[in-house]
């Protein structure tokens, strides 16, 4: 071994690896290869940051070798699977990655060996591995100049920190509203405790109080409540606890849990008081089983706050059950199911799930406004009358079934200017949503698009992953919402428009990401018969 490595000779290098690895590990030792290489390239004085794009081994090369540290936020850890590093000028961005290149291991083969793992590392020769290591130095290894992208340029800050109102922790507020603990992301498993409970058999349970409900179920005919909590267990009730294969059960014998617990029908209540506090659900009766059934409190737009959905779900002994988000409901229509899994649920995990609950809505049922929609028909042939047009029926109908109105209809041609002068006379008109009609293609004359921004659209969204219906826009005029819808909503019942109108009625925010997400689940089967909105399109 006669190359040194970071200045140092090979003896003091595995010595020093060695005291702050733990051992003298071959990724550390081809690691330092690797720094070595790729600082070279850089000009004298640089300051530079790095990544790694491994959490094995070559971080702490980094870290024993450079100023930069995980710690002092100059080393990011990227972990793609590949054993590469780049040291790069933290201003400008420009520098050099290093990986370790398996089309270069042909003459080391117990390098290969190693990094490949085609040989059990028992099998393998850890110090002919250092010895082929130090020969073969940077020979084994390819740089490269790269220039880094911008979220690798400047201060690595956390930002804002905010508390979670899940687990009270504070946590980087740019994670969203919870922390990513609370999000199921935590690397604990928590599981709640459980209370000591004595099952009696049926025998001894004559004459005393059942602990909990007990279902009956008859496949394909019924499920219902045989015996229920609170109920004295008579004669006819151990003849019936036997049919249904129940042989011991809880009683209330004076071993009730302590206050570190609390009844499954209990937090079940207490759950559901909570999603229904702000009058958009009700309880649809007294717990059963441990379990609520919510229902709208009155008509609109279902909105599920997904994250927080999950947060309250990766608590395991609770479960939240509901509609897909953007569900139209009638008043009184199931929305959710909620529930404590466990006969007793552990208090904290109870007071954790009523914490994410109550800090902000999980679920929440929108109103539709009653809209006085303007709709513009554009098109040369439907404004010189070469053909009848049969879109503001549709527009109508579809506002119609929604709540709103089509109050004013006007004509246009594949003109820019016509169209923005459209769009004026129906603001002027009163209308408080502007749909458009056609005109969103790639076609050449299709050029609503054009007028509508020379009308004064702002924030304008245009293309969603539905089909059909990708070239739907959404903007605004000052607060009016504008909708494009394309021509294809002439020819098919269902399309983007019929997912998007709602939620513009419901005042529900749309976004890029938003709209991204539609993509799962965005694609119409054009169904013989149509079962919309009973089916998974939009979902």
């Amino acid at each position: 071994m006669e190359k040194s490595v970071c200045g140092m000779t090979p003896e003091a290098f595995l010595e020093h690896v060695a005291a702050f690895h733990g051992y003298a590990a071959p990724g550390l030792v081809v690691g330092a290869f690797m720094v070595d290489a790729a600082r070279r390239n850089l000009p004298e004085g640089t300051l530079f940051e790095a990544v790694s794009e491994t959490t094995s081994c070559l971080p702490d090369a980094v870290q024993l070798f450079t100023p930069c540290t995980v710690g002092n936020g100059w080393l990011r850890i990227k972990n793609l699977g590949r054993y590469a590093l780049t040291l790069y000028d933290k201003f400008t961005g420009q520098g050099f990655r290093a990986h370790l290149d398996p089309a270069k291991l042909d003459a080391y083969p117990e390098i290969a060996s190693w990094f490949l793992k085609t040989k059990a590392k028992k099998d393998q020769d850890s110090d002919q591995l250092r010895r082929d290591m130090f020969t073969a130095g940077e020979t084994v290894l390819t740089v490269r100049p790269v220039t880094m992208g911008p979220g690798y340029l400047g201060k690595n800050s956390k930002g804002a920190i905010a508390v979670c109102p899940g687990c009270g922790e504070a946590y980087p507020a740019l994670h969203g509203a919870l922390c990513l603990g609370c999000r199921g992301e935590a690397p604990c498993i928590r599981t709640g405790r459980s209370p000591q409970l004595t099952a009696v058999s049926l025998e001894q349970a004559l004459g005393k109080t059942a602990l909990h409900d007990m279902t009956r179920v008859v496949p394909g005919v019924l499920k219902e409540v045989a015996v229920a909590r609170g109920q004295v267990i008579a004669g006819g009730d151990v003849c019936q606890l036997q049919r249904m294969g129940r042989m011991r059960v809880y009683v209330d014998g004076g071993e009730i849990p302590g206050e570190e617990f609390i009844h499954e029908d209990d937090a079940a209540r207490g759950m559901a008081g909570l999603l229904c506090a702000r009058g958009d659900l009700r309880m649809a009766g007294s717990p059963k089983e441990g379990k609520i059934t919510l229902l709208a409190g009155h008509a609109g737009l279902l909105a599920v706050d997904v994250d927080r959905l999950a947060a309250v779900n990766a608590l395991a002994e609770v479960g939240l059950s509901t509609r897909h988000h953007g569900t139209l409901l009638a008043a009184g229509e199931q929305v959710a199911g909620v529930r404590a899994i466990p006969l007793y649920l552990d208090r904290e995990v109870f007071e954790h799930a009523c914490a994410l609950l109550h800090a902000e809505p999980v679920l929440s049922v929108r109103p539709l406004r009653r809209a006085r929609a303007g709709a513009l028909v554009t098109g040369t042939e439907v404004f010189t009358g070469l053909i009848e047009d049969k879109f503001a029926p549709v527009i109508r109908a579809k506002l119609q079934a929604l709540g709103s109105e089509l109050v004013e209809t006007r004509f246009a041609p594949d003109d820019a200017q016509a169209i923005e002068e459209g769009v004026r006379a129906l603001l002027a008109a009163g209308c408080d949503l502007i749909l458009t009609t056609a005109g969103m293609s790639v076609d050449p004359d299709d050029v609503t698009r054009k007028g509508l921004l020379a009308a004064g659209a702002t924030d304008v969204l245009f293309g969603t992953p539905v089909l059909p219906g990708n070239m739907i826009m959404q903007a605004r005029i000052g607060q009016v919402p504008v909708i494009g819808v394309p021509a294809c909503a002439l020819f098919h019942n269902i399309t983007s428009l019929d997912i998007l109108l709602p939620r513009v009625l419901a005042g529900l925010p749309v976004s890029r990401a938003g709209l991204a997400a539609l993509g799962h689940g965005g694609y119409c089967m054009n169904c013989t018969e149509c079962t919309y909105p009973m089916c998974p399109f939009g979902k």
